[in-house]
């Protein structure tokens, strides 16, 4: 791994996440994988070593909002397992539209139990008919009086069912289409809002996946993030912000493929010799190698970016997510060929880290419409260098 000059902060937060990873998550991966059952357990371990609150500003219990922190150690935990990981990661997805667009008042009475690993979140985007078209929305919020009706149903949502936090985007005005929509904070026990039966998925199997099901449901209008018709913006801003989360998960999961990759090659012996010291599977292992570190890089890179305050970092974050998720793709592909046959066994985690990297091509926008944001991204970039 390069040095990329963290601080000891970030040093420490590093060498603490994979701490808890090895000794608490390590563990119970093959039984969380073969069960599909939530890690709960794990999510309090991760409370009490004070990870839960790495993008959370001190003022409302967090460590500091630091997104870098945060990605670093996404990475870690999913170095040794992508459903811990994405679980992981997952509550500040549901956090991140709060933490942008939440009054003081509304960040106080959420943010604090979320930074201590009291409750965790979820965010509602995906429906049915609204997945990579985030203005095809068909879940409605009418508003009557002091409050707003939900009626409508979410689809695949991490963390379903388990988190106590929800922001949700529903249309308040459908006759605007994107800019009719709005955002709101939702808690699991407010009537009219159920859950779907847990997904049975191809990989991060301990992750939560459910269908967000709301009717009728009734909340105060003290629960709109924002105003109204922010909605897509509050969409939007929080992929930016949380998509380089994907990409360090990406990242995890391609690093301990190869981590699997170079201890197999090392003990494995054929002709006479461990394998590793035949070219052709060294060749491998280097060009699994480097696009890791360069989709670190950029993740890393990107993070800085929005530590920074930067105004416009959509196509760094629309890069980081995809070329992380493309290459832990290849990377897991190439680890359970450097096993061969034991690689495609569940007795190693290569074939779990092979399944698991997949979802990360998919979730959070996929690649082709990273691959839309980025063009468009280079069409304005163009166009204002002719004026």
């Amino acid at each position: 791994m390069l040095d990329y000059l963290f601080s000891e902060e970030t040093k420490m937060i590093q060498d603490l996440a994979r701490k808890v990873s090895i000794e608490k998550v390590l563990p119970m991966r093959a039984e969380l994988d073969e069960t599909g059952e939530f890690p709960r357990e794990l999510m309090r371990e991760f409370a009490q070593a004070d990870l839960c609150g790495l993008y959370i500003p001190e003022e409302y219990g967090g460590f500091g909002q630091n997104v870098l922190n945060f990605c670093v150690a996404t990475e870690e935990i999913s170095r040794v397992c992508g459903g811990v990981g994405v679980t992981f990661a997952a509550s500040a997805l549901g956090a991140a539209p709060i933490l942008l667009f939440g009054s003081d008042e509304q960040k106080k009475k959420y943010l604090p139990e979320i930074a201590a690993g009291k409750k965790l979140a979820a965010f509602g985007l995906t429906e049915a008919n609204a997945g990579s078209d985030a203005g095809g929305i068909e879940t409605t919020a009418k508003k009557e009086g002091d409050h707003y009706i939900i009626n409508g149903t979410k689809q695949w949502i991490t963390n379903g069912g388990e988190a106590e936090v929800y922001t949700l985007i529903a249309m308040t005005d459908k006759k605007k289409g994107s800019r009719g929509a709005s955002a709101f904070i939702i808690e699991k026990d407010t009537p009219g809002f159920t859950f779907g039966k847990k997904e049975n998925k191809m990989g991060i199997r301990c992750s939560a996946t459910r269908e967000l099901v709301f009717q009728d449901c009734k909340i105060p209008k003290s629960q709109l993030l924002g105003k109204e018709g922010m909605g897509f913006i509050v969409a939007m801003k929080t992929l930016d912000m949380t998509r380089p989360g994907i990409g360090a998960q990406a990242v995890g999961i391609a690093q301990g493929a190869l981590d699997e990759a170079v201890k197999y090659a090392r003990e494995r012996v054929q002709f006479g010799k461990p394998i590793i010291s035949f070219q052709a599977v060294q060749h491998i292992l280097a060009d699994m190698a480097t696009p890791i570190e360069a989709a670190r890089a950029l993740v890393y890179s990107t993070a800085r970016m929005v530590d920074a305050g930067h105004k416009n970092y959509t196509m760094s974050s629309s890069m980081s997510k995809l070329f992380a998720s493309d290459t832990a793709m290849k990377v897991t592909t190439d680890a359970v060929q450097v096993l061969g046959g034991y690689g495609y066994m569940k007795e190693y985690p290569v074939e779990k880290m092979m399944r698991d990297a997949k979802i990360t091509q998919i979730y959070e926008g996929t690649n082709q419409i990273q691959r839309n944001q980025i063009g468009l991204q280079l069409i304005k970039d163009s166009a204002a260098k002719k004026k």
